[in-house]
């Protein structure tokens, strides 16, 4: 038996793993030296039946390579997959530049992979052009609190301090949902007397654990939060003395709320006047108000304003670092807050530090035994690059790693053909993923149970997931292919495959970052349960203990303050129109997870397909009933799947799963100009029984 954490979302619960034949069998952990401080030893049913992949048919065990004129598979051994990548690689440099070999990767990576990808591409290959899925996650949240903070970790404090709030406020998170375990704070949040307000356009299991549902227009939460702030000033409730001595910048920002009375933002948002005013009062007369935003509130183009805007009235209520209190972003994948901090983002090296840094560049250079100057410079946004793939001017091939952007990617069939456009493919999966079936190459890697490895979950506490089982015969490791193509591209720096050394450079390359985990080490983690970054090395030997709980005394950045950031209120990028005259908003379901290549193989959980969720109103309008088929078009093409007629939603809104092939053809790849987080959260669509006449327009960007 090994105790270990789950492989999916954010929450990372504690799990122990126990050999049945060839099955495993999930059994519970309990709570243990901290191990598992958020579950608890529970799962949801995702965690519960997380080894239905062991010895699945569907597993690739050997390296398969694709004949391009016949589309066939062929089976080869390691040595030649790899060194077919290595020539094809050096031969596109060679030919079109350094730049020409593009790398994308993903949240769900250790922090090991993700370290060793960022430098497969900087050292090995000399390529900017990296980045990877979890640019969809919380990129607008992570530079948000970049410029309000001067730090980015996704949750400033651990989970379980919201029990202790006396209000918190979830704007566009659907945490019963997405996850399970960590909904029953909010229970005994309420069972002491606390409060829970949800805001999402739709109803979800979540809204119906909350005490305030407010349910606005999808785009909308921005707005919704400058008229709260507005109202908390003309109450008289602003922190004046925490505004004076622990941020700047606030009389901008309160010049800009002043403009947002309730009721224009009733016109905005749909959200009554009488419910802000109420809202705002809960807020003001509650000392310990803690404000959570996810990806309702984030995948926006203009999600990075949006987080800001509600940043800026968690501040003006004096909230950030004062106990059980203040702001933090849900992080959605696994290792979303660990994955985008040690290199595998376009604009950053380990420890956090940005690429464009003369000092951050010396000190990783250093580590790795490099040159300085030959570090690439800063990429672009995981859409930039992928919609540049195969044009005259962008990468020629691409690796991909832990990601299946067929599914995931907005407007994914523009993205599907940038795709096929390349002249090489190469991915590394455990199943023959959407994105796998287009490659030249494909790599069976292992997954979490057969490999070690640490994550960073949603509170920032770094974790240690333990190998369970051996792999199969001939399965290879993401460090070993990584290792295997540098070294065979003639890369210089050493190349570990084992976890623990890949972890011992990371460790050193962090150090003195703003994600310091100089002080973290395998042991620490198994004796510790876990420890929170930043936690640096220290000059007298004593450990340090780690960081739980920050901003307390002060803000990250030089001057210890925090900064409130001026935003405004524009809009969806795609208004609605005659045309195209409802709201199309997507999410996820309980029993699946991201783009469902792992879940939707796992008999246990039920793949119901994709749907369409519309309100008995819009029902009526267009004439379909519960269960019938219906289309859904945007300017970007078309789903079919079947209605389900709810009262949850509002009745200008459909909402579709994305786990399935279909939801994110129709969705907008209007980027966020900070963040580069598109806007998967909101489009104008027309719906309709399927099989009726439409009017042309639905190709039209």
């Amino acid at each position: 038996m090994v105790d270990t954490h789950c492989p999916y979302c954010s929450l990372q619960c504690g799990m122990t793993l126990a050999r049945k034949g060839p099955a495993l069998e999930v059994q519970p952990r309990p709570q243990r030296n901290a191990h598992s401080p958020d579950d608890e030893g529970a799962l949801c049913r995702k965690g519960w039946t997380a080894g239905g992949l062991r010895g699945s048919r569907e597993r690739l065990t050997t390296p398969l390579v694709r004949d391009r004129a016949s589309g066939e598979w062929s089976a080869v051994d390691w040595d030649e997959a790899l060194d077919l990548v290595a020539s094809r690689l050096a031969a596109i440099r060679v030919a079109h530049g350094a730049d020409a070999n593009a790398v994308f990767g993903g949240g769900g990576l250790t922090n090991e992979k993700a370290y060793l990808l960022g430098k497969l591409a900087r050292v090995a290959l000399g390529t900017a052009m990296i980045d990877y899925n979890g640019r969809w996650c919380m990129s607008s949240a992570a530079s948000a609190g970049n410029q309000a903070f001067g730090i980015d970790r996704g949750l400033p404090f651990p989970l379980a301090d919201v029990e202790q709030a006396d209000v918190v406020v979830l704007v566009g998170s659907n945490l019963a949902e997405t996850m399970p375990p960590a909904a029953r704070h909010l229970d005994r949040l309420r069972s002491r007397g606390g409060r829970v307000v949800v805001v999402d356009p739709r109803r979800t299991p979540t809204a119906e654990r909350a005490d305030v549902f407010v349910q606005p227009v999808p785009g909308t939460d921005l707005a919704l939060a400058l008229g709260l702030l507005h109202l908390v000033d003309a109450a008289g409730a602003v922190d004046e003395e925490y505004v004076a001595s622990r941020t700047s910048g606030f009389e901008t920002v309160r010049s800009t709320a002043a403009a947002w009375w309730p009721e224009r933002v009733e016109r905005v948002t749909g959200v009554g006047a009488g419910e802000l005013r109420s809202l705002a009062t809960l807020l003001t007369s509650s000392r310990r108000v803690v404000v959570l935003t996810a990806r309702g509130a984030e995948q926006h183009a203009d999600g990075t304003a949006t987080v800001l805007a509600w940043i800026n009235l968690a501040l003006a209520l004096g909230l950030p670092g004062r106990p059980y209190a203040g702001y933090g972003c849900l992080t959605g994948q696994g290792n979303g807050q660990g994955g985008r901090e040690h290199g595998q983002k376009a604009d950053q090296l380990p420890g956090y530090r940005m690429i464009d840094d003369p000092v951050a560049r010396e000190h990783v250079a250093a580590v790795w035994g490099v040159p300085p100057a030959s570090l690439p410079g800063k990429g672009v946004s995981a859409y930039e690059l992928l919609s540049a793939l195969g044009t005259p001017d962008g990468p020629r091939s691409l690796l991909v790693f832990g990601s299946n952007p067929v599914v995931s990617a907005p407007r994914a069939t523009a993205v599907t053909e940038r795709l096929e456009a390349l002249d090489l493919l190469v991915v590394c999966d455990l199943v023959m993923s959407e994105t796998a079936a287009l490659a030249d190459v494909v790599l069976p890697v292992t997954q979490w149970a057969e490999e070690t490895g640490t994550m960073t979950n949603l509170e920032g506490r770094v974790i240690l997931r333990q190998q369970a089982v051996t792999p199969p015969a001939g399965v290879r490791s993401d460090l070993e292919v990584i290792a295997g193509l540098a070294n065979r591209l003639g890369a210089p720096s050493a190349w570990p495959t084992d976890p623990e050394e890949v972890f011992t450079e990371l460790r050193a390359a962090s150090a003195g970052g703003r994600a310091d985990y100089s002080g973290i080490s395998y042991d620490r983690i198994r004796d510790e349960g876990g420890l929170f970054w930043p936690c640096p090395t220290t000059a007298d030997g004593v450990e340090h203990p780690g960081t739980p709980r920050m901003f307390a005394d002060s803000f990250a950045a030089t001057d210890g303050r925090a900064r409130f950031v001026p935003v405004s209120y524009d809009g969806p990028a795609e208004p609605l129109d005659d045309a195209f005259d409802v709201h199309l908003t997507t999410g996820r379901v309980l029993a699946q997870y991201q783009s469902g290549a792992q879940t939707r193989r796992i008999r246990e959980l039920p793949d119901t397909g994709p749907f369409v969720e519309l309100h008995p109103l819009l029902a009526a309008r267009i004439g379909v009933e519960d269960g019938r088929p219906v289309t859904v078009t945007t300017r970007r093409g078309a789903l079919t799947a079947p209605a389900r007629v709810v009262g949850s939603i509002r009745s200008d809104t459909v909402f579709v799963p994305f786990h399935w092939v279909g939801a994110n053809r129709l969705t907008s790849d209007a980027l966020d100009p900070v963040s580069g987080m598109p806007e998967f959260k909101v489009c104008a669509c027309r719906v309709r029984p399927a099989g009726e006449v439409t009017p042309s327009g639905a190709a039209r960007r």
